[in-house]
């Protein structure tokens, strides 16, 4: 198999998770390169990619994460050079990469234009270190209809080497196939599977929401892998949250401010709540500490107040982390059941 670029036609079409079910299920050794690194990570004074970070662990690559992405930040990256010094820089980090034996998987930004300023995106890529793209799609029918015919007429080989499609969180397989998956082919693009969509896959963890909040974990640590699935803002009085019929859901989320003691100690009464977020950076009681702390439910502190806290939590894209061995799992099923693997390891 070939180095390939892995591309979205839009955010969130899930070409993290379609590179890990890959990598789980192809042979390797696989290296990997993220060029233009967008899931920003600052640990112990050094700058890395979330992504960059999950796949080194998952496919045992040698190299630090910061070595695999050659920037983050536009107006930085423009200072690296011209066009030529920078696809050069990731010739280099490719060079690294391949040197370790196997093929190298790419993965470009959100969608086919992230980068274009600074001569990253996926498609000038394709065209300059001559790889083929393998297209990552997902959304409704119509959007992937639209993002395809728009591939098919605006791109020519000149450009790219489009290789094929993935089409991703498909709500209703077989429905997809029957009605839409014919019009697609007429494209000329190969799809190379159709994936359904996993509501398991869509699920954060409390050691996400900290990691991304930058939250601190004040109690109930022991119980930061619980799944998150749903979220409640605890922000009216006691007697109306608790009848909503969301309070009673599993797997809930409960965001209010840490000088409501009384809510804090409902939601941690209540079944099913996973994690507490206390906004404003106050800290509550030592006895919903303690109650915290036995019930093994986390609470995550953050300086910010409920609503923009509740902001950050809606803005928030479900990430995997290496713990996720669960989904990890999933993830290769997934692709071993709906992706042409041999199509994929022949580009």
């Amino acid at each position: 198999m070939n180095s390939l670029i892995f591309a979205s036609t839009r955010r969130g079409a899930g070409k993290t998770s379609l590179l890990v079910g890959l990598a789980k299920t192809l042979e390797g050794p696989f290296g990997y390169l993220k060029p233009l690194g967008d899931q920003l990570l600052y640990r112990k004074k050094r700058l890395w990619d979330a992504d960059a970070a999950l796949m080194i662990a998952l496919l045992g690559v040698s190299h630090e994460p910061e070595r695999l992405t050659v920037g983050f930040d536009h107006s930085k990256l423009r200072h690296l050079g011209d066009e030529a010094a920078i696809h050069n820089a990731v010739r280099e980090a490719l060079r690294v990469q391949c040197d370790g034996g196997g093929s190298v998987l790419i993965e470009c930004g959100p969608n086919l234009t992230y980068g274009a300023s600074v001569f990253l995106d996926p498609l000038t890529l394709s065209h300059e270190l001559r790889l083929p793209t393998v297209l990552v799609t997902g959304g409704d029918e119509n959007e992937i209809a639209d993002d395809l015919a728009f591939v098919e007429r605006f791109v020519t080989s000149d450009e790219a080497t489009i290789a094929g499609v993935i089409v991703n969180k498909v709500r209703d397989l077989d429905e997809f196939t029957a009605v839409h998956l014919e019009e697609i082919t007429r494209l000329g693009i190969p799809v190379l599977g159709v994936v359904p969509h996993d509501e398991r896959l869509t699920t954060m963890t409390g050691n996400y929401l900290a990691e991304r909040l930058f939250a601190r974990v004040i109690a109930g640590e022991e119980g930061l892998s619980k799944p998150v699935r749903h979220v409640l803002v605890g922000a009216m009085s006691v007697a109306a949250v608790t009848a909503e019929e969301r309070f009673r859901l599993p797997d809930k989320l409960i965001i209010t401010s840490g000088d409501r003691s009384d809510m804090i100690l409902a939601a941690l009464d209540a079944p099913g709540t996973s994690c507490v977020l206390l906004s404003n950076n106050i800290v509550p009681p030592a006895n919903v500490l303690a109650t915290a702390q036995e019930k093994e439910v986390p609470l995550l502190l953050v300086p910010t107040d409920t609503y923009a806290t509740a902001l950050k939590i809606d803005r928030l894209v479900p990430r995997l982390s290496v713990q996720d061995t669960g989904k990890i799992d999933r993830l290769a099923a997934i692709a071993a059941e709906h992706i042409d693997l041999k199509a994929i390891a022949a580009l």
